[in-house]
């Protein structure tokens, strides 16, 4: 399987499991904040690797860069929503400095795609 369509794939189930836990946050969740953030985080980064993904494609990217960027992007959006899931619904952390080390993933995924868009070989 491609790198495309491992990113399209797991962006596509992390937007699933985003609208699963916003549905689960509004309807059955002992304590829905951090549910409802971790849907939210689920789905603005799946809309974003789904983007990204195709701007890499075309060319808008530096190809490597990119799927290096996007991995940390899906990696760490989905160890931080799931440590803010467990939270909401177990009442425990996913194990300790989950949802920071989540974050720090998302944002050097972001910084990643940012020194691929200035790099790529298109303009």
């Amino acid at each position: 399987m491609t790198a495309t369509r491992i990113h399209l794939v797991l962006a596509a189930l992390i937007g699933l499991t985003g609208v699963a836990l916003m549905a689960a946050a509004a309807h059955a969740a002992p304590d829905p904040g951090p549910i409802q953030m971790a849907g939210q985080m689920l789905l603005f980064h799946a809309s974003a690797v789904i983007g990204a993904t195709a701007a890499r494609k075309s060319g808008h990217l530096h190809d490597t860069l990119a799927r290096i960027a996007l991995s940390a992007i899906l990696f760490g959006a989905a160890l931080f929503a799931a440590d803010l899931a467990r939270r909401g619904f177990a009442g425990a952390a996913l194990f300790p400095r989950a949802a920071p080390t989540g974050g720090w993933f998302m944002l050097t995924g972001w910084l990643g795609l940012a020194v691929a868009a200035a790099t790529a070989r298109r303009g």
